[in-house]
């Protein structure tokens, strides 16, 4: 465990609790030292963990696709080229047998979030304590790692996505076309413009938190499962083998997890534009 001192309950909530950045009640800007004192800093303040490490796996992302890019050779690739390419002949493959249109945005931008989500879920099978203990030791109090396990990036990126399903539907269907899906489906009847608006928004409005709150729960649940599990190694030596015998169980589990969360999130987006360019929708 983190901390001899620590409850049960302390720990847990040390573990769930983000380095949150804001205004405090009395005017001051600083770093929150509870779950409480975040939530009372309200909308404009940030999780300062969660944006650091995004940013540090998009760029861990970035770094070793151009490195592979640059260093791709006719010849006997490498591994890491062999990866690249297999994960971009993957993307390529999924996309053209789901989207039908002509766009050179829609690959990239998929290949994009595979990858990134994959690396931010990944970050859940560094054992528990190890980056929080060391966040500890140089003066940081909280220290979430897992950047998806925070509802603030996974709607982001849903958001980011559902303006491009915003933007190429108008661009592709036109705005009346666009207006005309809203309201005269599934009823074709100006009679039924209230009934087909509310049931084509409650569509429209489902994909963004489908994308964002399906991989937040599946990613917060695994995290808790990798807490829980770690508390075992407190309990005396039954339960510390127990528990080491039970990690390596829920770890390997949670590769398929953390695979499946990010190639769901890929695929989705795929889908869903290419719903926004078909014209013939309906």
């Amino acid at each position: 465990m983190s901390s001899e001192a620590k409850t049960t309950a302390e720990y847990i909530q040390h573990h769930l609790t983000n380095l949150t950045y804001g205004q405090h009640t009395d005017g001051t800007w600083g770093f929150a030292h509870s779950a409480a004192e975040a939530a009372q800093m309200g909308f404009w303040s940030i999780n300062v963990d969660s944006m650091v490490w995004s940013i540090f796996l998009g760029l861990v992302f970035c770094v070793l696709f151009r490195k592979a890019a640059v260093n791709a050779t006719a010849g006997v690739p490498g591994g890491l080229q062999n990866f690249v390419e297999m994960v971009v002949e993957f993307i390529e493959d999924t996309t053209q047998s789901i989207f039908q249109y002509k766009n050179d945005l829609i690959a990239p931008l998929a290949m994009t979030i595979f990858v990134w989500v994959f690396l931010m879920n990944a970050m859940d099978l560094v054992p528990v304590d190890w980056i929080p203990e060391l966040a500890t030791l140089a003066g940081i109090s909280h220290m979430k790692v897992v950047p998806s396990t925070d509802p603030n990036i996974t709607m982001s990126m849903a958001l980011s996505v559902f303006v491009l399903i915003i933007y190429y539907s108008i661009k592709c269907k036109g705005g009346m076309g666009f207006l005309k899906e809203l309201t005269l489906h599934p009823f074709p009847s100006v009679f039924a413009i209230p009934v087909n608006f509310l049931l084509e928004f409650v569509s429209l409005i489902a994909k963004p938190l489908s994308l964002g709150l399906r991989l937040f729960g599946n990613m917060y649940a695994g995290e808790m499962i990798f807490i829980l599990i770690a508390l075992m190694f407190g309990g005396g030596v039954v339960f510390f083998i127990f528990g080491g015998a039970l990690q390596w169980v829920w770890a390997v589990f949670h590769v398929l997890v953390i695979t499946l969360q990010a190639f769901i999130f890929s695929v989705l987006t795929i889908v869903y534009l290419a719903q926004a360019h078909d014209a013939d929708e309906h």
